[in-house]
């Protein structure tokens, strides 16, 4: 039996943006990945993102960002880091085949009235659920099979090929 391709969102903020990928990627894929997410400067939720989240009927109370040094000890078939560029720097995962990233401000960043930055949540949230469901499109099977080994994306638009090809010499 093959393995499921390993996906990983990256937050370099806290965990809120990887947290909102990973369960959009949850919801849309179901069990035929397997996906994780960690934040680089804290583990923690921005107090309104379950809230958003709920509102399209996901519930994220339950879900943890993992450890980025426990994490360095999976292979991922890809990584998506999540930054705001002009703020944030992107890491660096070396013996992933496919790393992709997404330009997404930090949600820490949200400022006036709780009206505001509520509504302020839910762009960040539909942000999110387009590229989500724009990496799924773009990575799913088409048979062509690209065979490099190592790309660097500037955006999901720029996945090419299946994600299954990844899985090859990265069985657990």
């Amino acid at each position: 039996m093959k393995a499921k391709p390993k996906i990983l969102f990256l937050s370099t903020g806290d965990a809120t943006r990887s947290q909102m990928a990973e369960a959009f990627l949850r919801t849309f894929a179901g069990d035929t990945l397997d996906v994780a997410s960690a934040a680089v400067n804290s583990n923690s939720l921005h107090p309104l993102a379950n809230d958003v989240m709920k509102e399209l009927g996901i519930d994220i109370s339950g879900q943890a960002a993992q450890s980025v040094a426990e994490l360095f000890k999976d292979r991922f078939t890809c990584v998506v880091t999540i930054a705001d560029a002009a703020r944030e720097r992107h890491p660096v995962f070396p013996f992933t085949p496919r790393l992709v990233h997404w330009n997404i401000a930090d949600p820490a960043g949200a400022e006036g009235s709780p009206d505001q930055r509520l509504e302020w949540l839910r762009h960040l949230r539909d942000e999110i659920k387009l590229q989500v469901s724009q990496f799924i499109a773009e990575s799913a099977p088409t048979g062509k099979g690209d065979t490099s080994t190592s790309q660097q994306r500037s955006s999901a638009a720029a996945v090419d090929g299946p994600i299954e090809e990844d899985r090859k010499g990265h069985n657990e």
